[in-house]
């Protein structure tokens, strides 16, 4: 219909013209009272002729249209193979979006110069304050309280700066995935060995039974989505227990914490939401979450999350496509 529309609308001039002519050719037959059956000939010859110019020209413009919208459909990536223009307008247009592409390649390549550029950076930033977190951790090797606290203290600070760097490379696409097969629980050791001092400093206790499960992934965002989910749960419970279960190819981690509010369900995974019981701790910066939902997309393993507030929370990794029998 809009095609349509168009089509009369652009030849609009050329059906004004015809019905001005049939209406003088009219007058004059009239006027010398001449046979009305020669004046209808000329009319609906006329009239035969120009809906024959309109049908070409509605057939052409549908055409014209299909190939317009297939190269919308792809104009990211071939709006230099823009069909060939049949009117000066469409030449003019087809000039104006070949400038706005290669402004947008360039300002692309800009940014992804400058991602690549933040990404180093962060990258040797990481890599030089673990210096001091190591000779820190080394200063604290006795143990006194007041050490074992600072501990605790440090490795907060070293899990924030490893949150620095995978949320930059998450961000900027730079994600180096190496999938091979790993043994389920030598990550999920990985993991908790990091959070140990966290475990020990709330006297939280800690259920795992080893799974003897192998999973093809990537081991070093597994072990981040891990980490995550294993904070999180640590950081939430004030007592009680942190279980990590694997059963029919799901793996779990479960506290008997303060659970999640059920508006604040939905939203969990969002970059910056803390929700009600993140906005009651200092400590909360609302990336812990939204780095691990990104990790789990990133290896396509499905995330399930059910918690009732004051009972605990339960968060379900869906490895059964990712496992292998051992």
């Amino acid at each position: 219909m809009n095609i349509l529309k168009d089509v009369l609308r652009r030849n609009r001039a050329a059906i004004l013209l015809a019905l001005a002519m049939t209406a003088i050719n009219a007058a004059i037959f009239l006027l010398y009272d001449i046979w009305a059956e020669p004046m209808i000939y000329a009319a609906v010859l006329a009239f035969s002729l120009l809906a024959v110019l309109l049908a070409a020209d509605f057939a052409r413009e549908r055409r014209h249209s299909a190939e317009r919208l297939r190269a919308l459909a792809a104009i990211d990536a071939e709006w230099r193979a823009l069909p060939e223009p049949h009117t000066r307008a469409e030449a003019d247009h087809q000039a104006m979006i070949a400038a706005l592409g290669a402004q947008m390649e360039r300002i692309a390549s800009e940014a992804d110069a400058e991602r690549r550029d933040m990404l180093d950076y962060y990258t040797a930033w990481v890599h030089q304050i673990k210096t001091p977190i190591a000779v820190m951790r080394l200063k604290l090797a006795d143990d006194t309280p007041e050490h074992h606290a600072l501990s605790v203290e440090l490795q907060r600070i070293e899990q924030y700066v490893d949150m620095v760097l995978q949320y930059i490379r998450l961000g900027s696409g730079s994600t180096d995935l190496l999938i091979r097969e790993a043994p389920l629980d030598d990550l999920i050791r990985a993991s908790v060995r990091k959070l140990a001092p966290q475990f020990v400093e709330k006297r939280l206790r800690l259920a795992f039974v080893p799974t003897g499960a192998v999973v093809v992934t990537d081991q070093k965002w597994f072990v981040c989505m891990l980490d995550q989910l294993l904070s999180n749960a640590v950081k939430y419970t004030p007592a009680g227990t942190v279980t990590i279960s694997f059963q029919d190819g799901i793996l779990t981690v479960s506290d008997t914490g303060v659970g999640i509010a059920p508006e604040d369900l939905p939203r969990i995974f969002e970059k910056g939401y803390t929700g009600a019981n993140g906005r009651n701790t200092d400590r909360a910066s609302g990336l812990g979450l939204y780095l691990c939902g990104k990790a789990a997309a990133l290896l396509n393993i499905p995330i399930r999350v059910e918690s009732v507030p004051g009972s605990g929370s339960s968060f379900s990794l869906d490895l059964r496509e990712k496992r292998i029998n051992a």
